[in-house]
């Protein structure tokens, strides 16, 4: 399973997503958008939003810290 975090360090939401696979003890790449701006411009794209958190789960964007819409996938997925 491959799962990214699109965040900015001043976002609490962002703080509350990596704290939340942290505790599970899930791996997850990590992606800083005012770092990284092709990122940031995809996501634009991608989402039509400027707004993080955005995390990917194979493939699945979740717009926000959403924790039951993120178990509800976890949850489909094989480890």
């Amino acid at each position: 399973m491959r799962i990214r975090i699109y965040y900015s360090p001043t976002c609490a939401f962002c703080l509350q997503a990596k704290q939340f696979f942290d505790q599970k003890g899930i791996k997850y790449e990590a992606i800083n958008v005012l770092e990284d701006q092709d990122s940031a411009k995809d996501l634009i794209v991608r989402t039509g939003r400027t707004g993080v958190p955005v995390i990917n789960i194979d493939g699945t964007l979740i717009l926000g810290f959403d924790r039951k819409k993120i178990e509800e996938i976890l949850g489909s997925k094989p480890e």
